[in-house]
């Protein structure tokens, strides 16, 4: 009887079914959806893999993780480590950005498993002659695997342990040269591949750490009244680089339609100088490869973003794929619209709520192969202008297939470029989007205020397989949302949530200046809009006003930059504050951030209440630190500069919200 055997690795593994391939390997993380979409790294960061592997028996098994940037041919190996219950991890440094590939190798290595046992004999004082001569036979062989001088001192050390006395010949066995020449030409002939070449998408570093500021640069006209151009936000690119941002988003910066333009308060009519929102993209002067007129030429935008760079700040540019009634392309393309049986284009709706401004674009146009081509063409547009970071209005309302195709061409010309999504919607939506391609994604935390609900909601994101592709970006603001704990206009919980959003999460933003500015009027009671919205008039800020928090948000932005911690999101750790009698406080919430490269330990505590003092017992955990529970240490306040001395696990903490509502310590466990 024939028997036909089907191999199920072919992208690694080459040639016939060979049954002779003992080990397993199996549950490897990260894999993403069976390996369909890869996981993400930031350049210099190191990617740890993990899998179980095991072979039939007690024979020894080795394993390497095997990884290369995606255009190479040749592989790089580093030697994986076994944990517990057969799980084994291997790491590697990424370098630049760009797609890169990894997978596993293991084998059973016969003369590991050789030695184990003749130790035993040994030990036993069993005649282990055949035994020396099994192992010189391991020996000789490897040897055709060496060449030069390795070779020959294989073939002496394999003569010595058949030729030599007994007690020569066990030294010769189980001497530490042996070991390693060993383990240099290692017997792979039924080593067993994963049947997977997995993908890794390396991003450049403010993908991982990163700073935003929103800004309408209608606004910065020093002139009142007038609108504002490139030219006068060239004079904010100082302030915000010392305030520590390194990003600066500005809303979509393109011509806003005049059909039913939104007034002031999104009111359904405009007044003759209301200047309308400029998510209604498109007018008689152009669609979205060109700028505003008031706001200066496409050439003076390009001038600015090279203006931003020389201060280290990147330029964020919105994209925002709908068009107002007045875009070109309803009249050149309006296949690509829905119209509706009186013959009018249908405008967006979110009943009763009606949009009449902006123009979904038909993801399922019969043309949308030109709408995809027309579209990707767009952001490569900006990106030739020097753009490389994208915030994303709205993505989940377009096609997830789309978003996967053109990030992934974009990618591939421009590999720094950075996508942040702006969907604020369904949990699995918004994870698709960062599977398919997205480097950042806005999040719940705007609307997660209590310990329990911040705590649940980092451990999701930090801990399950989310922390592999989602990478959070946490905003207290948006000019869309004023949330109603910010709606009390307490400056303290400005702080708080600031303090939050900067030390929770490695990547943060604000809509300035109504933030540091503690903004906090709500157009109506119920509801999250701005009252007088930047989204629909032109202000003038004072940037000076009193109460304003800019000197905490400077002080806070230096912390993250000179604390490794702060520059990762999944390093969280959090802590046990008692409120007494074993009571854990609900309103003392405090974690550590650890960065081992450096030893760089931050420990941020955070009163929730806006209005009183809080105290209570914080439990450092010294047992993470492989310290005892007595340790003495000292821990630095980064916002007070004071120093404390602390003595074992358990100590004091008070916080005074109208003084500060939270302590960024700096750890100094050996002081």
């Amino acid at each position: 009887m024939s028997h036909t055997f089907y191999q199920r690795d072919p992208i690694v593994n080459t040639g016939t079914f060979d049954g002779r391939r003992r080990v397993i390997i199996e549950g490897v993380s990260p894999e993403i959806d069976d390996g369909r979409f890869p996981a993400k790294k930031v350049t210099g960061e190191k990617a740890r893999v993990t899998a179980d592997i095991f072979p039939d028996g007690a024979d020894i098994v080795r394993a390497e993780l095997c990884f290369r940037v995606k255009s190479r041919e040749e592989w790089t190996r580093v030697p994986m480590t076994p944990m517990v219950n057969d799980r084994w991890e291997g790491k590697f440094t990424v370098g630049d950005p760009g797609l890169w590939e990894f997978t596993i190798e293991a084998w059973v290595d016969h003369f590991e498993t050789w030695r184990r046992g003749l130790k035993k004999k040994i030990d036993a004082g069993q005649d282990v002659s055949l035994e020396l001569r099994t192992g010189a036979g391991l020996t000789e062989r490897a040897a055709t695997r060496a060449s030069g001088r390795d070779a020959e001192r294989m073939r002496e050390l394999a003569s010595v342990m058949t030729t030599g006395d007994a007690a020569v010949a066990q030294s010769a066995a189980l001497c530490s040269e042996l070991d390693e020449l060993m383990c240099r030409y290692p017997d792979k002939a039924f080593a067993t591949r994963y049947d997977r070449i997995l993908e890794l998408i390396v991003d450049q570093k403010k993908a991982g750490f990163s700073t935003w500021y929103e800004l309408f640069p209608r606004s910065w006209s020093q002139e009142p009244g007038k609108h504002g151009t490139f030219k006068d936000c060239e004079r904010m690119l100082p302030l915000l680089a010392r305030m520590g941002f390194d990003v600066l988003y500005l809303p979509p910066v393109h011509p806003i339609g005049i059909t039913k333009r939104k007034g002031r308060n999104n009111t359904l009519v405009a007044l003759p100088d209301d200047p309308g929102s400029c998510w209604a993209i498109g007018a008689r002067e152009g669609g979205h490869k060109a700028v505003h007129p008031e706001l200066g030429t496409v050439d003076e935008f390009e001038a600015f973003v090279s203006k931003a760079a020389e201060h280290g700040v990147s330029v964020a540019m919105d994209i925002a794929f709908q068009c107002s009634p007045d875009h070109p392309w309803v009249k050149e393309h309006p296949q690509w619209f829905k119209w509706r049986p009186d013959g009018t284009v249908q405008f967006a709706e979110n009943p009763p709520k009606k949009y009449e401004d902006i123009l979904p674009i038909d993801f399922e146009s019969d043309d949308w192969e030109n709408l995809w081509i027309e579209l990707k063409s767009v952001m490569l547009f900006w990106m030739e202008k020097g753009v490389r970071i994208f915030r994303v209005d709205n993505p989940h309302t377009k096609g997830f297939r789309f978003w996967d195709w053109a990030i992934s061409d974009i990618t591939k010309i421009y590999p720094d470029a950075v996508f942040l999504a702006e969907a604020f919607t369904r949990p699995k939506v918004m994870a698709r989007l960062a599977k398919g391609g997205f480097n950042q994604s806005y999040t719940y935390f705007t609307w997660r205020n209590t310990k329990k609900d911040l705590q649940e909601y980092l451990t999701e994101l930090t801990t399950t397989e989310l922390n592999e592709y989602m990478r959070p970006n946490f905003w207290p603001n948006t000019p869309d949302i004023l949330h109603e704990e910010l709606q009390a206009g307490h400056r303290s919980t400005f702080i708080t949530r600031l303090v939050l959003a900067a030390t929770l999460s490695s990547n943060y933003g604000m809509y300035g200046p109504a933030y540091e500015l503690c903004e906090h009027v709500p157009v109506r009671k119920g509801k999250e809009e701005y009252l007088d919205s930047e989204k629909y008039e032109i202000k003038q800020w004072d940037m000076d006003r009193p109460g304003n928090i800019r000197a905490e948000i400077t002080e806070i932005n230096r912390i993250r930059r000179e604390n490794p911690a702060l520059q990762q999101t999944a390093n969280i750790s959090f802590v046990r504050v008692d409120a007494g009698e074993g009571r854990e406080h609900d309103l003392l919430m405090a974690y550590v951030k650890r960065s081992p490269e450096d030893g760089n330990i931050i420990l941020t505590v955070v009163n929730l209440d806006p209005l009183n003092t809080q105290a209570g017992w914080l439990r450092f955990p010294l047992e993470q630190f492989e310290l005892p529970h007595t340790h003495r240490f000292r821990v630095e306040d980064l916002m007070s500069a004071r120093t404390f001395e602390w003595d074992g696990e358990w100590n004091f903490v008070e916080l005074n919200p109208q003084a500060i509502p939270a302590h960024i310590f700096k750890v100094n466990l050996h002081p």
